[in-house]
């Protein structure tokens, strides 16, 4: 039985396999551990975003981590218990996080999502960040596959599901 990820080119018109480098953002807002905390939230806000990658320095350095909506919250809620304000997002930058290559095929980037909390998976080269790779990404690329397939797109659902089972997931 081959492996989902084998099956992409054959879905795709061209023969070849999508891959983060082809669905990522690659414009980011990006946040150093030293940002300021006003300034980090103002930046989600203004930008509506639920969250951004934490780099060494502002010129996409040694990828650090996430900074997000819930990492906000968490500092706000510490600080009202603490009696005092953290001044930089340093302390709640979440560095447990997936990430991915640009190689990282479609399929693989979707399992990856269906076993975590993530919303979104930087993409990294070595230790710097080149991209980043949303859910949305993904449900757009697998659309115009669907899309673009000559089958009916629940026919290509269901020759993919087939093709590997959960037990074989990489997770």
């Amino acid at each position: 039985m081959p492996l989902l990820s084998e099956a992409l080119p054959t879905i795709l018109p061209n023969g070849s396999q999508l891959t983060a480098a082809d669905i990522m953002t690659r414009k980011l807002v990006v946040l150093t551990p030293e940002t300021e905390v006003f300034d980090a939230i103002d930046r989600l806000l203004k930008r509506r975003i639920s969250g951004a990658p934490v780099v060494e320095s502002a010129d996409r350095g040694r990828f650090v981590g996430m900074f997000s909506e819930r990492n906000a919250v968490r500092l706000l809620v510490d600080a009202a218990y603490e009696g005092q304000a953290a001044r930089t997002i340093q302390r709640f930058v979440e560095t447990d996080i997936h990430t991915i290559s640009p190689s990282a095929d479609l399929l693989t980037i979707a399992q990856l999502f269906l076993h975590s909390n993530q919303r979104r998976l930087p993409v990294l080269e070595e230790d710097r960040l080149v991209g980043q790779v949303s859910r949305r990404d993904v449900l757009r690329a697998a659309h115009t596959l669907m899309q673009d397939a000559p089958e009916a797109p629940h026919q290509v659902l269901l020759y993919l599901s087939s093709l590997r089972e959960m037990a074989e997931s990489p997770f």
